[in-house]
């Protein structure tokens, strides 16, 4: 049976629940491992992902915990994971009152997870259950950040070009070292986790996030596959707004950009002025006429800066705006929790 333990209105992600979990320091009294995977509308992939990965669990010699998190879907997904923690002990379902993204519900399951190791991965099994003893060995030889990235993806060639393309961008300008941005089967410790729960970003990006609080961080390849059914929630609108939260939220580089770009700008605007009025002067009043089009091209181009310079001014404060509401970035509606296994 499942053990209905908590009920809750609202949940920020600054306040946990754990009981192992003061300053990072695992005391026994919960799981070693804890398993989140963030679920939104996976109905068809819920019972082939339980076979494997609670296959793999069963073989590893710690104990462990998976802590699935509803995401607000709207087909079955929420029966089908309280069926299957009624029939499989170490399952924790989270339901959130609404959707709020993959990475709020992420953040929902941190801040369930009991763990001193916390392994993320998706629900649509192109992150194979069967790279999770990688990830263990890497923590049991004192790592406390395992990143990964996918070998031989199995995605579309214009995915994998701009996959490879984001991540040198974001490597240029953040500064921060990863090797791919994308996949979401990484491992983190219960310090590491503790500090991205005390520092709440409304929008932040968890991988690159988690990179602040780790002291000994390392990167692995795992495999890649086919995802087991139904489609991929990103679409290529929600992976540009992905990106941008990455460049606004770990770097001042696109607003220095701004600078130099407008700057340069200016420059030439001043020096495009300056040549007119000499040539109008040496030529005449006639020669000025024949450069309308010209100085309407120039017009054009200043007005278009300005708009893409005002837009991303407009996604910094945007971002300062949301940070000041202190809004919650996941609301829990209620928490079940099967017997440990």
């Amino acid at each position: 049976m499942i053990q209905e333990i908590e009920r809750e209105c609202t949940t920020c992600p600054g306040e946990s629940r754990h009981d192992n979990a003061d300053n990072g320091i695992y005391d026994g009294k919960g799981p070693w491992l804890s398993v989140v995977i963030p679920m939104y509308n996976e109905e068809e992939n819920i019972q082939p992902l339980f076979r494997r990965l609670f296959a793999v669990l069963d073989e590893v010699d710690v104990s462990w915990e998976v802590v699935c998190v509803n995401d607000g879907s709207s087909d079955a997904t929420a029966e089908l994971l309280l069926a299957e923690a009624g029939r499989r002990k170490g399952t924790v379902v989270v339901e959130l009152a609404r959707n709020f993204g993959q990475h709020a519900a992420v953040m929902a399951g941190f801040s369930v997870s009991r763990g001193r190791w916390i392994i993320t991965m998706d629900a649509d099994l192109q992150n194979p259950p069967e790279e999770i003893p990688a990830i263990i060995d890497c923590f049991q030889k004192g790592h406390d950040l395992v990143g990964t990235y996918r070998v031989a993806r199995h995605d579309t060639a214009f995915r994998k070009w701009a996959s490879r393309l984001t991540n040198r961008i974001i490597t240029r300008i953040s500064g921060i070292k990863l090797r791919d941005f994308g996949c979401m089967l990484r491992g983190y410790s219960r310090a590491v986790v503790q500090g991205i729960l005390a520092n709440p970003e409304y929008r932040t990006f968890i991988p690159a996030l988690a990179t602040f609080f780790a002291g000994n961080p390392v990167e692995i390849p795992v495999r890649h596959e086919d995802r087991a059914a139904g489609r991929s929630k990103y679409s290529i609108l929600k992976l540009f707004s992905l990106q941008l939260d990455l460049m606004t939220g770990f770097s001042m580089w696109p607003l220095r950009i701004l600078f130099l770009v407008g700057s340069g700008l200016a420059v030439t605007g001043i020096l495009l002025a300056a040549l007119l009025v000499i040539m109008r002067i040496a030529l005449g009043p006639g020669w000025g006429a024949q450069g309308v089009f010209t100085l309407f091209a120039a017009l054009f181009f200043f007005v278009g800066a300005q708009f893409f310079a005002l837009g991303l001014l407009g996604e910094y404060i945007g971002r300062i705006f949301q940070a000041v509401r202190k809004r919650p970035a996941f609301i829990v509606g209620n928490i079940f929790r099967s017997p440990p296994a």
